[in-house]
């Protein structure tokens, strides 16, 4: 038997799995209709995936984002932005919020703007640019809320939790790795002595 490297999860073998957690057979592609379970598997590591990526990662946030205003005097945000934290060093006596895709003046009550703004946003991405952590994580956390809504069983919620909690638990791990976070270097109560 040959032994396959490995590589990172697929949104196809995530939801494999999370089919597989509930007793059904694996399916070839996303796309072919196979019924109810395969669209309901996609939804839920969808909505597992925009619920994880919120809380903000070292992989999804960008800070001092430029955020310009364009022809119409209008900033409109990415569109995979899932939250937008504006920098207020550059609102200049604006108050700015978002509604729906565009930058709202409170203070103005207005769309309008006169000057761009700078930004610290989460970023939904897609599966595949995720961290394969990240997928992992997802992907469990996917699975058990999958099998608590297509099959309701406390003996396979009470694996799948403890699967995810250990998903969770190497997520955090290769995060804080990712940050290379030093006590010295990075808290407030340190900084000053450099």
């Amino acid at each position: 038997m040959a032994v396959q490297n490995p590589t990172p999860t697929t949104e196809l073998e995530a939801v494999n799995q999370m089919l597989r957690g509930i007793g059904e057979s694996p399916v070839s592609s996303l796309i072919d209709d196979y019924g109810l379970d395969v669209p309901d598997a996609t939804g839920t590591l969808s909505e597992i995936s925009n619920a994880v990526q919120l809380e903000g990662w070292i992989f999804n946030t960008e800070y001092d984002y430029p955020l310009p205003v364009n022809v119409d005097g209008e900033i409109h945000v990415p569109s995979n932005a899932l939250n937008v934290d504006f920098d207020w060093r550059t609102c200049g006596g604006s108050e700015p919020v978002v509604r729906g895709r565009r930058v709202y003046d409170r203070k103005g009550h207005t769309y309008k703007l006169d000057r761009g703004l700078k930004a610290k946003i989460i970023f939904g991405l897609p599966f595949e640019e995720l961290p394969e952590a990240a997928r992992y994580y997802i992907t469990y956390r996917a699975c058990r809320k999958f099998q608590d809504t297509q099959a309701g069983s406390n003996d396979l919620h009470r694996f799948s939790e403890a699967d995810e909690l250990r998903a969770r638990w190497t997520f955090i791990e290769q995060h804080s790795d990712d940050q290379d976070l030093n006590m010295l270097r990075d808290t407030p109560e340190f900084s000053h002595l450099r």
